[in-house]
């Protein structure tokens, strides 16, 4: 039976309080996937060094050296004067990803695909049973936003989908475990592919949320891991026609 309790969004795990080690380290690293992920936009405002070392659950010189990090990567940008403050400044992937996909092996790439499977059919399975329907307007409009986009945007969108449902599933480890597979493989997993296979993600993400609206777990599941094996199977013919003959 479904739960009725509220759950966070993926934003609001990656802003989730952190334990006691390593928290610079930390910090800057949810901030990274956060950015890298789309879950930040382009020359979006952080919020105050103030509101995020209460987010995180640490002190406001904890979060301050962290965004001297992300200066030095080249993610944030410190504006001065009225209307100041942090910006990002998402970083443009999609050429050094398409180079990622030619050098990965057939073996590699199906290796992903099986660790995809794994996390996000359960994600899905879970959110069919625990979702509220906060949780399903939160898919229904990822849903569209991917429908809506084009390029590099309908990479964004697709991630974002799957990191949502991952959050609609209330595991908040399961939901790191999507979010570092993205932060490490998301580029690469959803790349455009042009508009037939945009169609195809499209109604897929459709009936995908459908299920986890109906709390059909079983479906839900099936549904998820024959679009990542579908993604796949698209990426595995992309690496042989960059390869060549």
């Amino acid at each position: 039976m479904r739960r009725t309790l509220k759950s966070p969004s993926a934003r609001a795990v990656l802003f989730a309080p952190l334990d006691q080690t390593g928290r610079v380290e930390a910090v800057t690293r949810r901030l990274v996937d956060a950015i890298h992920l789309g879950l930040l936009a382009d020359d979006e405002q952080l919020p105050s060094e103030a509101e995020l070392a209460a987010q995180f659950g640490v002190s406001t010189v904890t979060v301050r050296e962290a965004l001297v990090a992300l200066r030095q990567q080249g993610l944030v940008q410190t504006r001065r004067g009225r209307g100041g403050g942090s910006f990002v400044r998402a970083p443009k992937e999609e050429a050094s990803w398409r180079d990622r996909l030619r050098d990965v092996s057939m073996s590699e790439l199906r290796d992903i695909g099986d660790h995809y499977v794994a996390i996000a059919g359960t994600s899905a399975r879970l959110a069919a049973e625990r979702s509220s329907a906060e949780d399903i307007m939160r898919l229904t409009l990822a849903a569209d936003d991917l429908e809506h986009a084009k390029g590099a945007a309908a990479s964004r969108a697709e991630r974002q989908f799957h990191l949502e449902m991952a959050a609609a599933a209330q595991s908040p480890r399961l939901t790191r475990q999507e979010v570092g597979l993205q932060s490490e493989q998301g580029a690469l997993l959803w790349l455009p592919l042009g508009d037939e296979p945009h169609v195809t993600a499209c109604a897929e993400h459709r009936a995908i949320t459908a299920a986890i609206g109906e709390a059909d777990g079983d479906l839900a599941r099936k549904l998820t891991e024959e679009h990542i094996l579908n993604t796949i199977d698209r990426l595995a013919e992309l690496h042989l026609d960059l390869l060549g003959p």
